[in-house]
């Protein structure tokens, strides 16, 4: 017994360290094409050798991170190709699920949206990219979970991290955040109108960062 929770305890730990490691890297803390020294990662992390190689390899997986042989690991820097098809994917899922987020949207969800709306504005002005990043994300989970497909939810999340979620690439200028901004509250307007249609439009502007 003891040793099947020594092995549940490490495996614990080596998800535990996985989910900081891709956190850091959406978050932009470690960009896209950097060098990922395990001894620094596990100085960074508090963790073992094993762990953090073990983090590395389900970031491999989720294409995260490029694990090169006989030079380490590195953080994944898509080309322009990659992102944009990512984007047309984004496009065709998002869009197609929009009547039911319309058919699924309450007074209370439309308020909660609306709620996570504001707070992405308060911190153009008060936060950290971080922190903007971050509320940005939690945003469009909850707009997207009113379409009452979970699996649909965590294949979109997984295929947003294909690409560079860095919020430098995502927001160039001021001037896209603040665009980033109203567009959050016209998807807002539309889901409770209950005008699909304009859903539609504004994803897809959102999406391609038009």
């Amino acid at each position: 017994m003891s040793g099947l929770k020594e092995r549940k305890n490490a495996q614990q730990k080596s998800g535990d360290v996985t989910d900081l490691i891709l956190h850091d890297i959406l978050a932009g803390v470690l960009a896209p094409g950097v060098w990922l020294k395990q001894i620094d990662l596990e100085q960074r992390y508090k963790s073992t050798r094993p762990e953090v190689r073990r983090a590395l390899d389900r970031l491999v997986q989720k294409r995260l991170v490029e694990h090169v042989p006989n030079r380490g690991y590195h953080v994944f820097e898509p080309d322009g190709r990659q992102a944009e098809e990512v984007s047309d994917i984004r496009v065709i899922l998002e869009t197609a699920v929009a009547d039911k987020v319309v058919a699924h949207a309450s007074e209370l969800a439309i308020g909660k949206l609306r709620g996570l709306a504001n707070r992405f504005d308060e911190l153009i002005m008060n936060g950290t990219m971080i922190e903007l990043y971050e509320a940005n994300l939690a945003f469009h989970h909850e707009l997207l979970a009113l379409c009452g497909n979970r699996e649909l939810v965590n294949l979109i999340t997984e295929i947003r991290q294909r690409t560079s979620s860095a919020p430098v690439s995502q927001w160039k200028t001021r001037a896209r955040i603040e665009q980033s901004s109203r567009e959050h509250h016209q998807m807002i307007d539309a889901i409770a109108g209950g005008d699909i249609e304009a859903l539609k439009r504004v994803t897809v502007m959102h999406i391609k960062q038009m």
